[in-house]
């Protein structure tokens, strides 16, 4: 799977006008916590970016799709919703920052239009 739709995610969610960091997390998991303030904060620094939290446990045949071994996993997907970067484990920031510059990079608006 390349790609990421709003609908594979859950009910109400939206990605990103430039970029979504989506972030699998179940309910024990301590550096899911971390994770969600680190990909929380990313994402208000940067105007057009998302952050998702999608639960693991709900979505066990995308979790299953995708390869999810453990939480937290993080993909970073373009505005297009395509998987730009994935990661498992806590994130450091400078590497969420580094990604989502990849993300950005990849998005429609930088490679103009279709």
């Amino acid at each position: 799977m390349e790609r990421l739709s709003p609908g594979m995610l859950g009910a109400g969610a939206r990605l990103g006008e430039r970029a979504t960091l989506v972030q699998f997390s179940s309910a024990f998991c301590q550096p899911c916590r971390a994770t969600r303030r680190t990909l929380a904060e990313v994402a208000a620094m940067v105007e057009g970016v998302a952050h998702l939290e999608v639960d693991a446990e709900e979505h066990l045949t995308l979790v299953r799709e995708l390869e999810v071994t453990g939480t937290p996993t993080v993909f970073v997907l373009d505005a297009r919703g395509r998987i730009v970067r994935r990661a498992t484990g806590q994130p450091r920031k400078a590497d969420v920052i580094a990604a989502l510059g990849a993300a950005v990079e990849a998005s429609p608006a930088a490679a103009g239009p279709e």
